[in-house]
């Protein structure tokens, strides 16, 4: 009876510990999830004593005056109230209606097909090329298997054969598996390519060698044929769900997608070029929301000005880090007419002006105002890379209570996802350049799926460093798939 009341007891106490870890009541010093939030940010001493050459490194300067930038913000949404009604009253936004319950519906029609000349013509007779002789010609051309080093670089040690290398980026890009790769291949010895797989194949080596191929592409003319000098470039994320059929802590049941198994989500991002330059494998349970900020600042080849998610990459908190970041987030929210705007301004100034789109609820200023310093260095910690968007989140995320910071970034975001739905519900064209660019993306993932044929596109690996592999081994075949030169085109 006695051990029986132990360990009761005893369970007790852990249910009670997990919860106190996850309030943030206890910190775990030499954790990487849930050690103290300000342990992940910029010590708060440094910060304080080179706030002003912080925010200059971070480029923050211009916010660090929490009541300007406030006053600005506050200017640009009056001027979107009024540019918006105006022009709905003027009868110029034939595709915004009011519902009877006062809420607002917007109407995004298809975009007239554009006559472009043909590619044909530049395209091979031959209508069938091997993957090998693709990324073959694709090397050629970028020499991204020079990026493939291995892992303990102290040592000097003979490259490996190109076929080898090859062979790894098919068996984890078609999701093929090596040792059935060796196995059908007349030429590819089994303990080589899994001695190549082991020491060369570092998630950081194969996201090399993508960006050069981006590189290369990048400097190309066909890609930006259709897009003109000044166009701000779009790039767009989607997540592609993938059943896990082994054990794996990476993996989370979703009778949605999976029924009773689990699974996990592959979150692709690509431009308005059709340039994949980032993939990142995360568990199905978890938001798309919190990769957007890590994939935005982590690339140095594609820099994106606008960028465009569906609900499940929507959050205020994305809103207000990215305006600090300068880049201008544009999701596609479903429900929108239920989203609720924020103004400086009572609602009664505006519907003294005769406004009809109204918003809901005032700023609080003073939230913001005592917090304004937190943000900063919150912003700064990203913008420097000293802890990663998404580490950041989820410690935020995990407390049990919403963190002060928390409530003030998520408070701050409504502005400029209120500049954003006004935006959304007046610009018929920036509606249309939304919905193109996640079509482009869901294309893409029906692409990628189609090269990821193995395994009846299910992952297999049970840990999420080699699930990362194989998505991004995927990644630079598709990207060599979209060079031009791996289907002939080599005048451009």
């Amino acid at each position: 009876m006695e051990n029986s009341v132990f360990r009761f007891t005893r369970c007790l106490l852990f249910i009670k510990t997990a919860h106190a870890i996850k309030s943030g009541a206890i910190n775990l010093l030499h954790s990487a999830k849930y050690r103290s939030l300000d342990d992940y940010l910029i010590p708060k001493a440094d910060w304080e004593a080179n706030r002003e050459k912080y925010l200059e490194r971070a480029n923050l300067t211009d916010f660090a005056d929490c009541k300007a930038t406030l006053n600005a913000l506050e200017v640009k949404l009056d001027e979107r109230y009024q540019r918006v009604n105006q022009r709905f009253k003027a009868g110029e936004n034939q595709y915004l209606t009011l519902r009877t319950d006062g809420t607002a519906h917007v109407k995004t029609p298809k975009q007239e097909a554009v006559e472009s000349p043909s590619l044909g013509t530049f395209f091979p007779e031959r209508k069938y090329i091997s993957m090998l002789e693709m990324l073959a010609t694709v090397n050629q051309a970028t020499n991204f298997l020079s990026e493939f080093e291995h892992w303990q670089s102290k040592y000097q040690r003979a490259k490996p054969a190109s076929k080898a290398l090859f062979a790894g980026i098919i068996g984890y890009g078609c999701d093929i598996g090596h040792r059935k790769l060796a196995q059908i291949s007349s030429q590819i010895n089994e303990n080589e390519l899994e001695n190549v797989v082991n020491w060369y194949f570092s998630l950081q080596n194969i996201q090399n060698a993508n960006d050069k191929i981006l590189h290369f592409i990048d400097q190309l003319e066909l890609p930006s044929l259709y897009r003109t000098a000044d166009e701000p470039l779009h790039t767009s994320s989607d997540g592609q769900k993938v059943e896990v059929n082994v054990d794996s802590f990476n993996a989370n049941h979703s009778f949605k997608y999976f029924g009773k198994t689990k699974g996990a989500s592959g979150v692709m991002f690509i431009d308005s070029r059709d340039l994949m330059w980032y993939s990142i494998v995360i568990s199905s349970a978890e938001r798309e929301a919190m990769t957007v900020i890590d994939c935005l600042m982590h690339n140095d080849v594609v820099k994106s000005d606008i960028h465009s998610t569906d609900t499940h990459g929507y959050s205020e908190v994305i809103f207000g880090t990215t305006y600090f970041l300068r880049f201008e987030f544009a999701p596609r929210i479903k429900g929108l007419s239920k989203q609720r705007l924020v103004a400086f301004k009572p609602r009664s100034d505006y519907e003294k002006l005769g406004y009809v789109l109204l918003p809901n609820t005032r700023v609080k200023e003073a939230m913001l105002e005592k917090q304004w310093d937190e943000i900063l260095r919150f912003i700064a910690t990203i913008q420097l890379k000293i802890t990663t968007a998404s580490q950041l989140f989820k410690r935020l995320n995990s407390y049990s209570h919403q963190h002060s910071l928390y409530k003030a970034l998520k408070e701050f975001g409504k502005i400029p996802k209120s500049l954003f739905i006004l935006k959304y519900r007046d610009d018929c064209l920036f509606r249309q350049s939304i919905e193109a660019q996640l079509n482009k993306v869901e294309s893409s993932n029906k692409f990628s799926k189609a090269i990821s044929f193995g395994h009846n596109q299910e992952f297999v690996q049970s840990e999420k460093k080699v699930k990362k592999r194989s998505r991004k081994s995927l990644k630079v075949v598709v990207a060599s798939s979209k060079t031009p030169l791996s289907v002939g085109i080599t005048s451009i």
